[in-house]
């Protein structure tokens, strides 16, 4: 949670310079509007992908040794494979929303899914036959 304030006071704050210099180079008449305001879109243009950049590299990959097409074959998404893995890890529904930033009752829809997709009754039995199955490390 720090890192996103201090990500996005970080934009404001870049946001409030460029604004800044492009006033200051406006009223002195060294260039056009459009120039200023192109600038400022490339710049943050390049601040959304190396955001999008470091996102991405973070995302969990399946581990070595896990069989990715058995997780196909399951029909488990991307972000319910990361649901189970934080299940694994023994985190409650309101832990995992707040690490994968998305709601607490979205986390329950997830977990509702897998336990159907695993033919499980409690999320202990899902993370068992998820080990049995060689989707999880265990």
């Amino acid at each position: 949670m720090k890192k996103t304030i201090f990500a996005f006071s970080t934009l404001i704050l870049s946001l409030l310079v460029l604004f800044r210099i492009s006033e200051y180079a406006f009223l002195m008449g060294d260039t056009s509007i459009e120039l200023i305001i192109a600038i400022v879109a490339i710049v943050f243009l390049g601040l959304g992908l190396y955001i999008n950049a470091r996102r991405e590299a973070a995302r969990p990959n399946t581990p070595q040794g896990v069989d990715s097409r058995k997780i196909e074959e399951l029909g488990i998404s991307n972000r319910e494979y990361e649901v189970l893995i934080e299940i694994s890890n023994g985190l409650s529904n309101k832990e995992i929303g707040e690490k994968l930033y998305i709601s607490e009752s979205t986390i329950k829809t997830h977990v509702s899914n897998l336990l159907v997709k695993l033919d499980a009754k409690r999320r202990t039995q899902a993370i068992q036959k998820a080990k049995e199955l060689q989707i999880l490390m265990g």
